[in-house]
Order: structure tokens, then C-alpha cells, then sequence
């Protein structure tokens, strides 16, 4: 399930990305799958890292991905990464679980080329809203949402740093339903309604068909589970002018998953 769309990274042969929480490795695979650009996957749980691994394992045996990656465990606060490392940076589904999350903007901010792209992703405001009136378990439990962000405080927090938004999006909006019924039923998580609506989720993804399609991007504006921006930062001194950035200068990755 991909929330940031890979189009509107601008993406260039040769470019490095950033997948800073990179989980069990969605973004990451499918960058490193599609693009020839270098990947690092990068998140601080050694279980989900381990999982992307696995992942990424057949397709490496199999086939020559266009791609290169490289999956890791790394503090998102203190990246393991000179200045201006990275053309693109995404950061999906990470920063409602930070409590210092504009110490990791700064971070992510440091580690960006000028006129780079950086991408992130948190959930909407609405869906996310209902889950925590629905259930106390689904914020509270380890490793939960900490917040709800406001689109404007979020966006205001990166553009402090003096990133120009070019685009935003929702994402998700059939999954939002789901997570209002898992909070509702969250102590019968046996419930058959529960178990049937992820299995059509999962047909869903698997098959794309055009009828979902469609009716997802109707709702996404009102229902959608997730909402994407996409900035650039400025080049050095001089404000960011372009809709997105220029290919940078490729930098290796050394090693395959």
C-alpha cells in the first residue's frame, strides 16, 4: 500500500532517496523496484527492518531490480548521514509518533540536497479524530499516535524551515471505515464483519479494480485515511522557483538487499 505517490517525487536516474521509518520496507521496495535510483531504508525497530529484508530478498534473487538498496537501523533524530546527503527524503506514517517531530523535520531538513524533495505523510485530521473518540486503546497502546495534526500546523512547521509546498493530496479513504470499525469493535477483534471488510481491503490492493479506484479518489478529499505533501527546499540561499527540483548528482549505494 503506497501512500506517497512516486510521480510526484520527480524522481531521476541516479538520484538518492531517503525512506527515514521506512517500516517493513513499502516505500522503499517499491522505489527500488520501479526507479534507478539508490534507496536507504532507514527505521529505529530492528523487527520491521528485519521483515523489509525478507521482502526485498526475493526480488533481488529473482530479478535485476532498476534500482539499489540498502535497509538499516538508525535513529531518525541523529541520522547516520552527512549534509545534504539525499535529493528526495519521504517520511510516511512517522512523525505522529515523535514527540520532538520538529527536531526530526531539522534533522531531515540537514540531510537534504538544496532544491531537494521531501515528502510527508500523517493521518488526516477527521479519520483520525473519530479513531481516537472511538477507542482510548488505539493511541495508547506502544508505540502509538501521540497527536493529530492540523494540516495547517504541519505545514507550517516545514515551511519554517523554508520548504515550498507543490502539491498535497488524502490518501486511503476506503480504509478509513476499517479503522473506525476496528476501534469500534476493538475488544472482538474475532468480529466477522472486522475479518470480511480487511480481506475486501486486501482484494482491493491486490487487484486494483477500476471501481474502488474511482471511488477512492471521490472520497479521498472527505474521507481519506492519510494526507501527503510534497516540498522542496530551497536552493542555498535563493528561494525555491521551480514546481520541483533538479536532478541531483548520484551517490552510490554500495550493496543490495
Amino acid at each position: 500500500m503506497i501512500t506517497v505517490e512516486p510521480q510526484r517525487l520527480h524522481l531521476q536516474p541516479g538520484q538518492k532517496v531517503l525512506d527515514l521509518g521506512c517500516g517493513e520496507g513499502r516505500h522503499a521496495i517499491h522505489l527500488w523496484l520501479s526507479d534507478a535510483v539508490d534507496v536507504v531504508g532507514v527505521d529505529l525497530n530492528f523487527t520491521d527492518v528485519r521483515t523489509a529484508c525478507d521482502r526485498a530478498r526475493p526480488f533481488a534473487e529473482n530479478a535485476t531490480p532498476p534500482g539499489r538498496l540498502l535497509l538499516g537501523v538508525a535513529d531518525g533524530q541523529q541520522l547516520p548521514f552527512a549534509d545534504n546527503t539525499f535529493d528526495v527524503v519521504i517520511c510516511s506514517e512517522v512523525l505522529e509518533h515523535i514527540e520532538d517531530y520538529r527536531g526530526l523535520l531539522a534533522e531531515i531538513d540537514r540531510v537534504l540536497k538544496p532544491a531537494g524533495v521531501f515528502s510527508a505523510s500523517v493521518p488526516a485530521f477527521f479519520p483520525e479524530w473519530i479513531c481516537w473518540r472511538l477507542s482510548d486503546e488505539y493511541h495508547q497502546v506502544e508505540g502509538g499516535h501521540i497527536r493529530i495534526f492540523r494540516e495547517r500546523v504541519l505545514r507550517g512547521s516545514i515551511e519554517d524551515l523554508g520548504h515550498r509546498l507543490y502539491f498535497r493530496h488524502k490518501a486511503h479513504a476506503l480504509h478509513s471505515p476499517y479503522w473506525w470499525l476496528k476501534c469500534l469493535l476493538w475488544h472482538k477483534p474475532e468480529s466477522r464483519v472486522l475479518a470480511a471488510y480487511h480481506k475486501l481491503l486486501v482484494w482491493d490492493m491486490m487487484q486494483k479494480p477500476r471501481l474502488t479506484r474511482v471511488l477512492e479518489r471521490l472520497l479521498n478529499p472527505l474521507l481519506g485515511k492519510s494526507i501527503v505533501f510534497y516540498f522542496v527546499k530551497p536552493r542555498d540561499c535563493e528561494t525555491a522557483g521551480a514546481e520541483y527540483p533538479r536532478a541531483g548528482a548520484s551517490v552510490a549505494v554500495e550493496g543490495r538487499s
